[in-house]
């Protein structure tokens, strides 16, 4: 079930944040990952995030400022069974454009994306990590089989 946060799941998400993005972004120190924590809870409670929750535990969560989606997680055990998804569906029936980045050495997120009808449109430097960033949008009624 996708249902909308509530302020006492901030701590579940928090945690999820960190541990996927130290587990799938293994080429950035984790360190910077914990240096983030402090500001990313500051910064979480003012966007939109929609949760999926089965039998009280929440398995994955996409995070919303505006039409910018900040952030799509899922728990580690609950990956590859659609969640990731589901989310993201949830907020493309919310919004008529939806933009995002994702880091390029994640080519598993980045073949998740395009096959969720997102696009690149350019690359960047992460001035914080060195690595390279894909800015991909995704527009509704639009085919971008690219």
């Amino acid at each position: 079930m996708i249902r909308e946060y509530r302020e006492n799941d901030l701590e579940a998400i928090l945690n999820m944040w960190l541990n996927v993005n130290i587990t799938v972004h293994d080429f950035i120190s984790p360190d910077y990952w914990v240096n983030c924590y402090d500001s990313v809870k500051k910064m979480l409670p003012e966007s939109t995030i929609y949760v999926y929750v089965e039998e009280d535990v929440i398995q994955g969560f996409v995070g919303l400022q505006g039409n910018y989606v900040a952030g799509l997680f899922v728990d580690k055990p609950y990956r590859s069974k659609g969640i990731g998804k589901a989310l993201l569906d949830h907020a493309k029936e919310r919004k008529d454009t939806l933009t995002l980045h994702v880091y390029k050495e994640n080519a598993r997120a980045v073949k998740f994306y395009k096959r969720e009808g997102f696009f690149p449109l350019s690359e960047r430097t992460d001035e914080n990590t060195g690595c390279t960033e894909i800015r991909m949008e995704w527009e509704k009624g639009m085919n971008h089989d690219r």
